[in-house]
C-alpha cells in the first residue's frame, strides 16, 4: 500500500522530487518503493527523460486507477468516521485571486460547511502546470482548455482589465478623458506584462515608450503603489472590487476594458465526486455569479 501511494503521487506529480515533498520522505525512498512495485508487477513504471522520471503510458493509466481506489477508501472511511470531523479542501490560486477575492469571501463558506477547513496555497502567476498536494486548483483559462485532460474544469468568474487610481489622486489630477490619462506615470507589473499595451491598444492610444512609468515585481505591490497615488495602474475586474467598494480604488474610465480569460477551478477527476470538493465548486462557481462580488 505504501508502494502505490508513492507511486500514484509520483505519477501525479510527475516528478520524484515533488512526490518526496508531499509526502514527506526522502527522494531515495521515493525510488526504492517504485522500484519495489515494478519488480512485483514485473515491468518498468518510470522511464528516464533528461534528468526526470517520466510515467509510462501504462503507469498513467494504472495511477488513475489507484487514484480511483484512494478515492473510494477515503469517501467509505468520511462517511463511517467520528461525526463531527472536519473535512480539509485544499485549494491552490493565483496570489491576487486568493487575497483579494478568495480569502475575503471564505467567511461565508465556512457558514454553510462548519465541518469544512479550507486551505489556501498561492502560486505567483497563472501558470498551467499543476502539482499535487491540492483537491482544486484555480487558474485563469477557457472554460473548454484542454491544458487538463484528467481533470474537469468548472468556470469561476469572470476577468477583465480596466484603468485604475487612487480617489486621492484622482481628486488631485481626475482622469475624465483619455487625454488625461498621459498626465501621470504609468505603473505596471512584471507578472502581468502587457496590460498596459493591451488597455492602450483598446482605446485607440499610440504605445509611448518614453512615458514614465514604474514596473514592480508582482501586481499585489503595483495596486499598492496605486493605492499609494503613486500612478495609475491596470487592474482586474471584479477581483479589485472589493477594493472598489472600500473607496481605496477607482476606475475612472470604467467602459474601456480589455477582456480576459476568466478563473476557472480545476479539479482531478478522480476527486471530482468526493463530497468536500464537489461542495466547495459548487459554491465557488455561485459566488462568481453572485450580484454581490464584495
Amino acid at each position: 500500500m505504501n508502494a502505490l501511494r508513492v507511486f500514484e503521487v509520483a505519477a501525479r506529480t510527475g516528478s520524484y522530487a515533488d512526490a518526496a515533498a508531499e509526502l514527506g520522505i526522502t527522494h531515495g525512498a521515493v525510488s526504492r518503493h517504485i522500484a519495489a512495485l515494478e519488480r512485483w508487477l514485473g515491468q518498468r513504471l518510470f522511464a528516464k527523460d533528461g534528468r526526470r522520471m517520466v510515467a509510462t503510458p501504462m503507469a498513467k493509466v494504472f495511477a488513475a486507477e489507484v487514484a480511483h481506489s484512494f478515492e473510494r477508501v477515503a469517501r467509505a472511511a468520511a462517511a463511517c468516521g467520528r461525526p463531527g470531523t472536519r473535512r480539509l479542501v485544499r485549494v491552490s490560486a493565483p496570489t491576487t485571486f486568493a487575497m483579494r477575492w478568495l480569502i475575503p469571501r471564505l467567511d461565508r463558506f465556512h457558514a454553510r460547511y462548519p465541518d469544512m477547513e479550507v486551505v489556501v496555497t498561492t502560486v505567483s502567476t497563472v501558470q498551467e502546470d499543476l502539482r499535487g498536494g491540492v483537491d482544486i486548483a484555480i487558474r485563469r483559462a477557457n472554460p473548454r482548455a484542454h491544458a487538463w485532460p484528467e481533470h474537469d474544469i468548472v468556470p469561476v468568474l469572470d476577468d477583465g482589465d480596466t484603468l485604475i487610481m487612487s480617489p486621492d489622486l484622482f481628486e488631485r489630477s481626475p482622469v475624465l478623458t483619455l487625454a488625461d490619462v498621459a498626465n501621470h506615470p504609468w505603473l505596471a507589473s512584471e507578472t502581468r506584462a502587457g496590460d498596459w499595451a493591451d488597455w492602450l491598444a483598446v482605446a485607440g492610444l499610440s504605445p509611448r515608450p518614453d512615458h514614465p512609468r514604474r514596473v514592480f515585481d508582482h501586481f499585489f505591490v503595483t495596486q499598492r503603489a496605486v493605492e499609494d497615488g503613486l500612478g495609475l495602474g491596470i487592474g482586474p475586474l471584479p477581483l479589485l472590487s472589493i477594493d472598489v467598494a472600500a473607496g481605496r480604488l477607482i476606475t475612472p474610465l470604467p467602459d474601456i476594458r480589455v477582456s480576459r480569460p476568466g478563473y476557472v477551478a480545476v479539479v482531478p477527476r478522480h476527486l471530482g465526486g468526493s463530497a468536500g470538493a464537489g461542495a466547495f465548486v459548487d459554491w465557488l462557481a455561485g459566488e462568481g455569479q453572485s450580484p454581490h462580488q464584495a
